[in-house]
């Protein structure tokens, strides 16, 4: 790649004269194209364009396919924009891969693309259904890699890639990469780097292309009538740590306690649930109410009087439906707490960030003439009252996320693209945005952010403060509510964007030490793909074989159970060339089986597991009858302990219903019991569920097998599969419906659902009375004739089927 003298970058693959030429990315992109790297660099200096050139490169000199990963679809949108325009390969060969898109469509757009950009749930969810491979890619880069730790898909899609890939390169760009040293480390582990390069605004490069931004703090005073609101709710908060307190959970009683208290706290009654005393769950019912109310008193204090109110209107909704928490209960009818309604009801005023924030932009866009402003805020709320507030006197829209789980309207990708563009366009002045703007969006530069509260993680501000600075100098605000928790935020975040600073100058300066450290902790890249093993021995099992004399101690598991046994058996029903049937995943192994994989059971690591394993395609489906598929005759439903408990007392459809469909569709059926404390657990009789464990085996004839954990159970089906499919010479086969409820369970469930009565005594009082029109007529006094139904039952059933719906 060549750079003229016109100042941009010139590649056979790039838009002439499009890339502006500057040194700081060139040596980025020279490091990056050399090994597997973390790129450091400051919010809008363009690390997107640091990774463009090392993918141009790639996919010039070594072919395949470049996958771009970004954690939110509108910076997936963005990216491929971005891309291209920048690149001379046609659009449709640059793809967006997001939720959006149909799955049974992605294996052929994968294939027909030599850039994909995608979300990384959705090519996670793929690589584990085996619709793509990542063989060919040839550059991959994971953007706010800062993400990659714990469960988040990064790490997953990173193993995948170093164990799967020809000719891998990794290339992982964040501002702000973690909080601490050791922070970036895991990042740099999980991601399999091999080399560190950090530039700062202090880089006499990188300062050529960056202005001072100040962070400006506006101290605002709460009124007296909020002031009261909020002191009432913190008298409740006192009240029910000293509850707390009595139980031996806590010495504090105090309503400002820090969240580490309060984690703490929740962990001792946790202790108290797990030795079956009483006094744990009663105390964390307390501790739910005493969080409800602490986030009542954060938004009087730091955000507005209308947040607060849509906030007591949620709860007062929640303690009225089905199956409310005590909790929730509790909170409503709490006298001092309703007190605090009333007030917020009453309060016609604005809160003081209202009036502040009106002035700031009045100087900003009136006075000092500028164009654009960004406002963040934490609360979808009040980023809604914001911009009816602040649409009466500016040109306002507001910026927010998909979800809609409080009753909030949310935007769609659309609308929120539409909205970006039209603010980049200058078609209006303000943006009024939750975090969902916070991480890498190319939203123009702004003559001010606000921030509407302190934001106490020193990532989230930073990158909030990237928005501005870019081309001149920015402007950047914040308000803060005297001696309120905002006050404490400010003081958490002043000091966590210190030590970010600090670290980022330290890693900057032992770059080479920390990249030789991750090179001496693990294993060499090169070999994440197991390719030398596999090259001597075939699998890692037959070297260990071999190694110890080529036969191994243990009897092979085709030696226990005998012959097929069941070959024959009228449950092999569907055997054959029915619609059921799942073709088997490509590959080259003839050996490796493949399990089926129920899209539900993704919230278990199980799957993920499985998809490592050398020998094992999963291959993911919406299986209408078990959770995963092994072969043509074995079919698994798992039950976490918890999760079997609950069907014995209740649940939309019960074990046994679920089994039975099981059974009606597969020869072998199997339940998998996993976990520990199964009569330790809930208060259950034990007779209860050794009865219910030698129904499935006498009555349904269902094998179930007990496992320790997710990690256990993937073992089991692993062997289960290769059981089936290798030894048995069985091919995977899906099939089955669930069953539709008889007239008569239909009617036991219509029954069973008032006043949650529950299944016996539905059809005790089906027996009784005939039909379902007859027991919602029925008397209290017929009613109490029934078997199970007291005084308060009969009550309770005339009151839901005869009061008056509001």
């Amino acid at each position: 790649m060549s750079v003229p003298d016109g100042g941009h970058v010139d590649h056979p693959l790039l838009t002439s004269g499009l890339i502006e030429r500057r040194e700081y990315q060139q040596r980025l992109a020279d490091t990056a194209r050399g090994d597997h790297t973390l790129v450091c660099l400051p919010t809008g200096l363009g690390k997107t364009t640091v990774s463009l050139l090392v993918t141009a490169d790639r996919l010039h000199e070594t072919g395949g396919t470049a996958l771009f990963l970004a954690p939110t679809k509108p910076l997936v949108k963005q990216h491929a924009d971005f891309y291209r325009e920048a690149l001379t390969i046609p659009d449709d060969e640059i793809t967006v891969f997001t939720g959006d898109v149909r799955p049974d469509d992605r294996g052929d757009l994968w294939a027909d693309s030599r850039i994909v950009i995608a979300t990384p749930q959705v090519v996670e969810n793929d690589l584990i259904g085996g619709r793509i491979s990542l063989a060919d890619v040839t550059h991959l880069t994971f953007d706010e890699c800062h993400r990659a730790t714990g469960d988040y898909a990064y790490v997953y899609i990173a193993e995948r890639y170093h164990a799967d890939a020809e000719q891998p390169l990794v290339t992982a760009m964040s501002a702000s990469p973690g909080g601490d040293e050791e922070a970036i480390r895991t990042v740099c582990e999980n991601l399999g780097l091999g080399e560190v390069t950090v530039m700062t605004e202090n880089d006499a490069d990188v300062a050529d292309y960056t202005h001072d931004t100040e962070v400006e703090w506006e101290r605002v005073t709460l009124p007296d009538e909020v002031i009261e609101i909020r002191d009432g709710i913190n008298e409740v908060i006192t009240d029910r740590l000293e509850q707390l307190k009595q139980l031996g959970v806590t010495n504090a009683t105090s309503p400002d306690l820090s969240q580490r208290d309060l984690n703490r706290m929740r962990g001792e009654l946790q202790k108290l649930i797990d030795a079956d005393q009483s006094e744990g769950y009663e105390g964390m019912s307390i501790h739910a109410e005493v969080m409800k109310l602490r986030r009542a008193v954060e938004l009087a204090e730091t955000q507005s009087v209308e947040s607060l109110r849509r906030y007591f209107e949620r709860q007062r909704n929640a303690a009225r439906s089905s199956g409310a928490s005590k909790a929730s209960q509790r909170l409503i009818a709490e006298p001092a707490v309703r007190e605090a309604m009333r007030n917020a009801e009453s309060f016609d005023d604005l809160h003081p960030k209202f009036r502040q924030t009106r002035v700031l932009l009045a100087r900003t866009l009136g006075i000092g003439g500028g164009e654009r402003v960004i406002v963040f805020t934490e609360s979808r709320d009040t980023a809604e009252a914001l911009t009816d507030f602040l649409g009466e006197s500016f040109d306002v829209r507001r910026f927010v996320g998909q979800s809609d789980k409080k009753g909030s309207d949310g935007m769609t990708q659309t609308e929120q693209s539409e909205t970006l563009d039209a603010f980049r366009a200058g078609e209006f002045e303000v943006l009024v945005s939750t975090s969902v703007a916070e991480e890498g969006l190319d939203v123009p530069e702004v003559d001010l952010v606000l921030f509407y509260e302190p934001v106490p993680t020193a990532i989230r501000s930073i990158q909030r403060k990237g928005r501005t600075g870019r081309q001149e100098e920015g402007r950047v605000v914040v308000l803060m509510a005297e001696d309120t928790r905002d006050e404490a935020f400010f003081w958490i975040s002043r000091r966590r964007e210190r030590e970010m600073e600090n670290e980022l100058m330290q890693l900057k300066g032992v770059a080479d030490e920390v990249a030789a450290d991750l090179d001496d902790s693990q294993t060499a890249l090169d070999s994440f793909d197991g390719s030398a093993q596999a090259d001597e021995t075939g699998t890692v099992a037959t070297e260990k074989s071999e190694a110890d004399g080529g036969t191994a101690a243990q009897p092979g598991l085709g030696a226990f159970g005998g012959g097929d046994g069941g070959d024959s058996e009228t449950g092999e029903a569907d055997d054959g060339a029915g619609d059921g049937v799942v073709a088997t995943a490509g590959t080259d192994e003839e050996e490796a089986v493949e399990i089926v994989v129920d899209q539900r059971e993704l919230d278990s690591t199980i799957a993920r597991d499985l998809s490592t394993r050398e020998g094992i395609e999963t291959r993911l489906e919406t299986l209408a009858v078990g959770d995963y598929v092994v072969s043509d005759r074995v079919a698994v439903e798992r039950k976490s302990v918890a999760d079997f408990l609950d069907t014995l007392t209740g649940g939309d459809r019960s074990l046994f219903e679920q089994v039975g469909d099981l059974t009606r569709h597969y020869a072998r059926p199997v339940v998998v019991l996993e976990g520990d404390g199964l009569y330790e657990e809930r208060n259950v009789h034990p007779d209860a569920i050794r009865g219910a464990l030698a129904s499935l085996s006498v009555d349904f004839g269902v094998s179930v097998l007990r496992t320790d954990g997710e990690a256990d159970t993937a073992d089991l089906l692993a062997v289960i599969a290769g059981r089936e499919q290798t030894t048995k010479d069985r091919a995977v086969s899906v099939h089955g419906e669930k069953s539709s409820k008889t007239l008569a369970e239909q009617q036991e469930y219509v029954v069973g659902a008032i006043a949650d009565i529950g299944p016996v005594t539905a059809r005790s009082l089906l027996e009784q009375f005939g039909t379902v029109e007859a027991v919602m007529t029925a008397r209290e006094a017929d009613l109490m004739e029934v078997d199970g139904v007291g005084e308060v039952t009969a009550e309770r059933i005339r009151n839901v089927v005869g009061s008056d719906y509001r």
